[in-house]
């Protein structure tokens, strides 16, 4: 056998070691629901996305911004797997990970292409595909833009390795059409057009430093060199399409109202971040412990001591990677692709309340990736018992990342598995302790529900969701006065919080306050109500309490509509709720359809406490009856 044909087999194997490892290690993916965090906004309560791919749903996708921000292809991933799968959790997993492996056998040609070294690129694959913090961008539903933009950033470097090759306008045309769709997957690709303009110094070798260095000849054999100059030129169409996608996000998050104020986090704070986060994330790399779905912002200022370590060490850390990547051009490619595909996610601009996230590392892990199995690989040479050592040392190192990443995954089963570990690993989450008090909330375990969403108000007072969750806990627990009190205090901070005016009304219907809940109906219907869950309530109440003015009815069905608009008819809850409205106005036939398709899904779902209660309700509508609650 020639050795040409070895490698071809060895390359193969290296391919089925990649799949069955990772599907292995997320192999608990498939037992994972989907969670309250992002996915109801992205999936699960999207009325554009469960209906499925529609005309008027891609037309949607490409002119709207899918929570906050435009990513069409992502979006149209989403919409195609409730096409094909519904909501079933598994099937939406199952497609994460898939694209995740095929990244992971991409990083892997590339590096094989780039470098010629076979093992580096199959242990740098290896560790991208199994490190834990991967784990959040592959098990997170909400996540699917993270591996989808994953996909077309490699795709986008692969066209550009062959581009290299023989460069000609028709490749370049290609080149610049595979980045156009990965532009439309995530806005963080931005960065993307710098990556490559690293791979150009090295491995490419693309750059002609002295004029009296001639392009090669043989195209075959390497890239042509060609000016620094003229290689940024080559990339200036790239630079202005990822331009265009910067700004975009940055006005659609502006309108939506997600980018934090520098009234609200002043650029000092910011600033610190910067470091203190740059710094986390290596060490979160070289020891993934105590990842957490969410990280509290440490309010840190740059004359803390611990800040001004980090930017110590971060400068240091960068003279060094210049000073040696001199000699050694891996290692400063690999520290300016760390340090520089971070910048978007790294918080000068802030969308959002996390100071980092493991997520934003799912590119980023390559650039320590490449500085470390190089060095190693340097470090070997030739020397078969080093090489033997660190064989031994790869190999378990892959099988103890493989068994982290796998009880990683396992957090990830439901949002009260999620949220309930995240606690346990960070202080002080005011986020995490909201998340898991809803999460008791919807399980009816509401005494502890109130002691966590209690926590998250002391850790932050202005956190408008928690207080807003703690007043639903003390509506469920019959405590009207104390839940007033919670909706009258968000009101107060925030009179744009539609949610409050909403669930005020609930209370003031359930004590026969007709005025005041019709006079809280028209401050909400002023603001923008799209939250399902305050509007079925609504509805519910105004529908099953009796005894109600026309006019409740009224609202009743015109809230469930609403909820169920949102929902795209599909909430076998929201059409329960529905139903029951029709009943209240008498609209008997109306309640009789809606519900039997209410009662159809829940069969479907195999909910038979929920199937046998919609029946009950079923046989009074078709007696023109309305269902009261006792």
């Amino acid at each position: 056998m020639s050795a040409e044909h070895r490698k071809k087999w060895v390359k193969l194997f290296i391919y089925i070691g990649l799949v069955a490892g990772t599907f292995a290690a997320y192999e608990p993916t498939f037992h994972n629901g989907f969670t309250y965090y992002d996915d109801d906004a992205y999936i699960t309560e999207n009325s554009h996305i469960i209906q499925g791919v529609t005309p008027d749903s891609i037309i949607w996708a490409f002119t709207q911004p899918h929570a906050y921000m435009w990513h069409p292809l992502t979006t149209l991933s989403h919409m195609l797997d409730c096409q094909l799968f519904g909501l079933n959790a598994a099937w939406h997993h199952l497609v994460s990970l898939l694209i995740h492996i095929v990244n992971a056998l991409l990083v892997f040609w590339i590096f094989t292409n780039l470098t010629g070294a076979i093992w580096p690129g199959a242990v740098i694959a290896a560790v991208f595909a199994l490190h834990p913090v991967q784990v959040e961008s592959v098990a997170w539903a909400a996540e699917r833009k993270t591996v989808l933009s994953g996909l077309f950033w490699f795709l986008t470097i692969s066209v550009y390795i062959w581009y290299t090759r023989r460069p000609c306008i028709g490749r370049y045309i290609l080149l610049f059409l595979v980045f156009g769709l990965c532009i439309m997957t995530k806005p963080v690709v931005v960065t993307l057009p710098f990556a490559l303009l690293l791979l150009d110094y090295w491995p490419l070798e693309r750059v002609k430093w002295n004029s009296s260095i001639k392009p090669s000849t043989s195209i075959a054999e390497s890239p042509q060199k060609i000016s620094a100059v003229l290689l940024i030129a080559e990339k200036t169409p790239l630079f202005l399409l990822s331009a265009i996608l910067a700004a975009t996000t940055f006005l659609f998050q502006k309108s939506g109202d997600v980018v934090i104020s520098l009234e609200k986090l002043p650029l000092n704070l910011r600033i610190a971040n910067v470091f203190i986060s740059y710094i986390k994330y290596i060490g979160k790399i070289i020891w993934p412990s105590k990842l957490a779905a969410i990280y509290p912002y440490s309010r840190l200022t740059l004359s803390d001591p611990v800040v001004i370590v980090c930017d110590i060490l971060l400068i240091l850390i960068t003279i060094l990677s210049i000073y040696i990547g001199r000699r050694r051009k891996y290692i400063l490619v690999g520290w300016l692709w760390f340090v520089g595909t971070l910048v978007p996610m790294i918080g000068l601009i802030q969308a959002g309340l996390q100071p980092m996230a493991n997520r934003y590392m799912y590119i980023s892990i390559l650039g320590l990736l490449i500085i470390i199995v190089f060095a190693v690989k340097e470090l070997v040479a030739d020397k078969t018992s080093r090489k033997i050592f660190v064989t031994v040392s790869a190999a378990g190192l892959l099988f103890s990342l493989g068994i982290l990443t796998n009880m990683q995954v396992k957090h990830w089963q439901s949002s009260l598995t999620l949220f309930e570990y995240t606690i346990k690993v960070t202080e002080n989450n005011t986020i995490a302790e909201n998340n898991f008090g809803s999460a008791l909330f919807r399980l009816g375990r509401y005494n502890e529900a109130v002691a966590h969403l209690t926590n998250a108000i002391r850790i932050w007072p202005l956190h408008f969701k928690a207080r807003n969750n703690l007043g639903k806990t003390f509506l469920k627990q019959g405590k009207l006065n104390d839940a007033i009190v919670c909706f009258d205090e968000i009101i107060k901070q925030n009179p744009k919080y539609a949610e409050a005016y909403l669930n005020l009304a609930t209370i003031y219907a359930q004590q026969g306050k007709y005025d005041l809940v019709f006079s809280n109906c028209a401050k909400a219907e002023k603001l923008k109500l799209n939250k399902v869950e305050e509007l079925n309530n609504l509805a519910w109440t105004l529908a099953t309490i009796g005894n109600l003015p026309s006019e409740g009815n009224e609202k009743a069905i015109e809230y469930a509509q609403r909820a169920c608009e949102l929902t795209a008819y599909k909430n076998m809850h929201v059409l329960d709720t529905l139903a029951a409205a029709y009943a209240a106005s008498g609209k008997f036939n109306d309640a009789i359809m809606t519900a039997e398709k209410a009662l159809s899904l829940a069969k479907t779902a195999g909910q038979k406490d929920t199937a046998r209660e919609m029946q009950s309700r079923l046989e009074l509508y078709r007696t023109n009856r309305p269902y009261r609650e006792k």
